[in-house]
């Protein structure tokens, strides 16, 4: 029997030993911070610390709509990017520059903003679609009984191929590692409080901890970090032209 197999096999019935179907744990993660049956909106305050250079703060407007795989962004602060948008239809995101008044096509892996922030962050969560669980444990994560997941990514077009992520008694996602695909830690990301909203979930506080990215102050090493806040969030149907480029181009003016 190969490896993986192997592995493959003992994951299963370690699974079967806690009654544990890990890939539907990860689906039912995936639920309760998707919005399939309404449209989502809120306030995005993202503040970027860099070391040795100072603190970057960006304010966006976020619009998602779950059912059709779309979202846009406009940007609110600071004065000199106001306008700036991105709209994502599908595997398909575009950024809009007011000043040129051009869109450019990105991808969903690039900084948002050159914040610790990646812009596949901001869309619906596919981790069951996505990886596989691969290794399992039950651990303590401050005040949280977890199970920690290691993942590995069954498609070539993600952001990050192997991922560990703590996942709560609530099937909340309290922390994630995100990792190449030789293994090595790129980013840590945190989720300490959630705002319930009739029993689905909207990250409240998110940090992003970029493991190799920062400058030596004072002797030491310190990492980029970036730090969301996400205020007013509300489920409420939003008008099909908001996920449009002339949406965006007419808030833009």
């Amino acid at each position: 029997m190969r490896k993986p197999a192997l592995i493959l096999l003992l994951l299963a019935a370690a699974g079967a030993l806690f009654g544990i179907d890990f890939q539907k744990l990860l689906a039912d993660a995936d639920n309760l911070v998707n919005y399939p049956s309404a449209d989502f909106q809120a306030r995005y305050t993202i503040v970027q610390d860099i070391p040795a250079e100072g603190r970057i703060t960006t304010v966006a407007s976020v619009f998602r709509r779950d059912r059709e795989e779309t979202y846009t962004i406009v940007i609110e602060e600071p004065a000199e990017n106001r306008g700036q948008g991105y709209l994502k239809r599908g595997a398909t995101l575009w950024i809009y520059d007011p000043e040129s008044r051009q869109y450019n096509s990105t991808s969903s892996s690039e900084r948002f903003q050159n914040s610790n922030a990646r812009n596949s962050d901001f869309t619906r969560s596919t981790l069951a679609q996505d990886y596989r669980v691969v290794a399992s444990e039950q651990v303590v994560l401050g005040q949280y009984r977890c199970w920690l997941l290691d993942l590995e990514g069954v498609t070539d077009d993600l952001t990050y191929p192997r991922m560990k992520i703590w996942i709560d008694e609530n099937k909340l996602v309290r922390k994630s590692e995100d990792y190449s695909l030789s293994g090595r830690l790129l980013r840590t990301t945190l989720i300490p409080s959630y705002h319930n909203l009739g029993g689905l979930y909207v990250p409240y506080k998110v940090l992003f901890v970029e493991e190799l990215e920062g400058a030596m102050v004072n002797g030491q090493f310190q990492k980029e970090k970036t730090q969301i806040t996400v205020e007013n969030p509300s489920l409420t149907e939003l008008p099909g032209s908001v996920f449009s480029k002339s949406f965006l181009e007419r808030v833009s003016q």
